[in-house]
């Protein structure tokens, strides 16, 4: 199907992936890539082609670092949660008795569920962009966070936190461990389960790193049910929430620095093994209990977002279906998760005990709906387990 030679393994019964993937790249439209599917907590599709960076020579590898983007937000939300397990963080407590600062500005009654849920209203920082500076030092957006008000009453609506949401959760995670989340990550999550995810790469020259190719902005909005004049109008919500409140040089956030909203890197198969731990044993570890799943699978969230102004459903820091870019017609019904910008993606179902992580460097030709390329494996996932069914899902 492809000249582009395909590595790894697939067990009996999921050669539908693999089929899958390699259509991915008989269809021009995938540069480097890596999926990685868990079944009942082992491993049972493993598979990478293509290459890493421009040079030809440069090839992807099992254990290739891509850009995580939204889905870092994953990685955040499961670390609050470990701490709301062990009693350090409750969902239901104001964030200000954590974080005393963070009540100015009309945010006393904000709590973590509300952050993880998309409904706190603190999504802006364009009073205060981020800058790489910043990010290194970590206090001044903490400061700037403190000094933020609410652009909406909290708990009444939802939007999504882009940029403010792991820096909320980093704080918090940093008041009650002394830890930012990036290290915390690291210790009690990447550690124990032997994850290539980092939130800030602490020693860029013992990984592989992929060069990530970004489609432009118009192009993304082709087709989808967005309007992009939100996205350059400076005055709109959509704008200051995003593009307005960050300042990087040159657009770029360093290897080593901790980007817990955004700039987190992973394989493909770190990132269905960390969601496999969330439904289930992975070589004897599980990271939440049955009772924090099922809190974190069910709808906070519903419909209109105010920030990207189309329909969306949350859970706790993860999507849930219905909605564009994690629809119910590709069998995800029963699944949470997250997609990204640049067209990678990760999901789990606990019904089907599955657990999905895709990869990839070529960007997405889409924003707002899900791309072709990982539909076409969670279709290939599902159909493999038994469940899907063209005409029961409308596809």
């Amino acid at each position: 199907m492809s000249d582009i030679p395909r590595n790894g393994s697939v067990e009996d019964g999921f050669a539908e992936v693999a089929k899958a993937f390699e259509a991915n790249f008989a269809s021009g439209t995938e540069v480097g890539a890596g999926v990685c599917v868990y079944h009942r907590g082992r491993p049972v599709v493993n598979l990478w082609a293509g290459t890493a960076s421009e040079d030809a020579d440069d090839l992807w590898r099992p254990e290739t670092l891509g850009l995580l983007a939204s889905p870092t937000k994953a990685l955040v939300t499961v670390a609050a949660l470990l701490l709301v397990e062990r009693g350090l963080l409750e969902l239901d407590t104001p964030v200000a008795e954590y974080w005393p600062e963070f009540a100015a500005g009309g945010k006393e009654r904000i709590t973590l569920r509300m952050v993880l849920s998309h409904r706190s209203g603190v999504v802006c920082l364009d009073h205060a962009p981020i800058t790489n500076e910043a990010m290194r030092a970590h206090t001044p957006i903490a400061e700037a966070l403190a000094a933020a008000r609410p652009e909406w009453e909290p708990d009444t609506a939802h939007g999504y936190h882009g940029i403010t949401f792991g820096y909320l959760v980093s704080e918090l995670v940093r008041r009650r461990t002394g830890l930012t989340v990036g290290r915390f990550f690291a210790r009690e999550i990447a550690g124990p389960l032997g994850l290539d995810c980092y939130i800030g790469v602490p020693d860029p020259d013992a990984v592989h790193v992929a060069t990530m190719f970004q489609s432009k902005a118009e192009a993304l909005f082709a087709g989808d049910d967005i309007d992009l004049a939100s996205f350059i109008d400076t005055a709109s919500l959509t704008y200051r929430s995003m593009m307005g409140s960050l300042a990087l040089d040159g657009g770029v956030v360093e290897l080593v620095a901790e980007d817990p909203s955004y700039g987190a890197r992973a394989s493909a198969p770190s990132l269905a093994r960390f969601m496999a731990s969330l439904i289930g044993e992975v070589d004897g570890i599980r990271l939440l209990s049955p009772a924090t799943l099922a809190e974190l699978t069910r709808p906070h969230s519903e419909g209109h977002c105010l920030v990207t102004l189309t329909q969306c459903n949350w859970g706790l820091g993860f999507q849930v279906p219905d909605h564009p870019v994690f629809p119910a017609s590709a069998g995800l019904d029963t699944a949470f998760g997250l997609s990204a910008a640049t067209g990678s993606y990760i999901f789990a179902d606990p019904e089907y005990d599955i657990a999905f992580g895709y990869m990839q460097n070529a960007g997405s030709p889409v924003m707002g709906s899900l791309d072709d390329r990982p539909r076409r494996l969670i279709e290939a996932v599902y159909r493999s387990v038994g469940k899907f069914d063209p005409v029961q899902f409308g596809a």
